[in-house]
């Protein structure tokens, strides 16, 4: 199985929507460089919310960060806050973390992420920048 989400924008976006944007970018990019072996599931969590947390969208990150991926799209691990399963290399984990604000919208960049012995490398890398329709 593989999993990928990348967002679109019809029209010129706002502020609102670029800073959000730009939010969760840096969320999953944190989460992605925490990944190598014996980290646990709940630290690459703590990843992409501390972010979250930092910019002020904290309360709007709902879900966990990611999970795994084999003959099922959602398999263990869970990356979430309680998850203390320890990654090891050849799990295939996704990374996506988003925002979602009640009445404006949200936002979610998710990538598949085989974890390597040295960390990680991405299987989806296709940009990851807003694409304007």
């Amino acid at each position: 199985m593989s999993d990928m989400t990348r967002m679109f924008f019809l029209g010129r976006p706002g502020k609102r929507v670029t800073a959000m944007y730009q939010a969760v970018s840096e969320a999953q990019l944190a989460a992605i460089d925490a990944i190598r072996p014996g980290r646990t599931a709940a630290d690459i969590d703590r990843k992409a919310r501390r972010v979250l947390n930092l910019e002020g969208y904290g309360k709007a990150f709902v879900h966990s960060t990611g999970h795994g991926l084999g003959l099922e799209i959602h398999e263990g691990p869970r990356l979430g806050k309680q998850d203390k399963t320890r990654l090891e290399a050849g799990m295939v984990i996704t990374i996506e973390p988003g925002a979602y604000l009640r009445g404006f919208g949200g936002v979610r960049i998710e990538d598949t992420v085989l974890v390597t012995n040295n960390g990680c490398e991405v299987l989806t890398p296709t940009t990851k920048e807003l694409i304007l329709l």
